[in-house]
């Protein structure tokens, strides 16, 4: 049976969902689609300077980031950072806080995505043991060059979700295909010309610590759910997802950061949990969840 493996958002903002899941996969296999696996946990620690994609503010102690990594290690998945921020300069390479999370994190099962030349050589030195993935934020989206990217030493490159109902670029990286993870269920437009200002303006407010106003995306005006999710140009359908297994791709990313914890829960349920146990399924997770609130709170 061939493995699947789905790569899951907001590692520390979606922590005890995060672990619900997982569990329930684990103790409930019965619920889940056939041979699917969480391949990994993506995201980063609030304000870390080297974050990329989409900002995220705040802080998080020693103590908390070794317990989270842990956690995620503890049961078999590997955490992965968006270490993909457009701006980064040589003087922002020996950051304190970015670097005590590699660190922590250097046991040989991480991960990390990247995007420049000047952070990734400089991990890749420093950080050898981590397993180094190319980022969506690159906006690779010719063939010509998605297969110069696929002669570099990455365990995979997140296909840029322009591409994903190309049937050209798809039937051609079909010989790779074990080497590409596809976002399907993105909520953006295919062909946005403000993407990369977008990606480019959430680390500079990253990196100043600055959060200034919304970006003034062309595309959205309000916070989607998952039903309008559903609808956007390049949604890959929950069914649809075995036409892809079938060429060879077993590697499928789900967005979520920045996103409300409803809409995740709503993806988790549609990709990963057959139809008809998706109601005891979303029972069980959410009143998992609740006990691990009220256990939180006495804590």
């Amino acid at each position: 049976m061939k493995e699947i493996y789905w790569h899951l958002p907001g590692f520390t903002y979606f922590f005890y969902l995060n672990q619900v899941i997982i569990r329930m996969m684990k103790d409930h296999p019965d619920y889940f689609r056939e041979g699917y696996r969480i391949g990994s946990v993506y995201g980063t620690f609030p304000g870390a300077i080297w974050n990329g994609g989409r900002a995220v503010f705040g802080m998080t102690t020693k103590g908390d980031m070794e317990k989270i990594i842990s956690t995620y290690n503890r049961m078999g998945v590997p955490v992965r950072f968006t270490w993909t921020n457009y701006l980064i300069e040589e003087k922002h390479l020996t950051d304190t806080y970015c670097n005590l999370i590699m660190s922590i994190a250097d046991n040989g099962m991480n991960q990390v995505l990247v995007s420049t030349d000047i952070l990734e050589n400089y991990l890749r030195e420093h950080y050898p043991r981590f397993k180094y993935l190319s980022s969506t934020t690159k906006r690779i989206t010719s063939l010509d060059a998605l297969g110069e990217e696929l002669k570099r030493d990455y365990m995979l490159v997140v296909l840029d979700y322009d591409l994903n109902h190309d049937e050209e670029a798809l039937k051609a990286l079909e010989p790779q295909a074990n080497r590409i993870e596809i976002l399907v269920d993105e909520i953006c437009f295919p062909g946005c010309p403000r993407r990369k200002e977008h990606y480019r303006e959430e680390s500079l407010r990253q990196i100043t610590f600055d959060k200034g106003d919304p970006f003034p995306c062309p595309n959205r005006t309000t916070m989607p759910g998952f039903a309008e999710c559903m609808k956007r140009p390049a949604f890959i359908a929950a069914d649809e997802v075995q036409d892809y297994v079938s060429r060879g791709f077993t590697n499928f990313k789900l967005v979520g950061r920045g996103l409300p914890v409803g809409m995740v829960k709503d993806s988790y349920m549609y990709y990963l949990v057959r139809k008809e146990y998706q109601q005891k399924a979303r029972k069980l997770m959410d009143e998992t969840l609740e006990k691990l609130s009220g256990a939180k709170k006495k804590g």
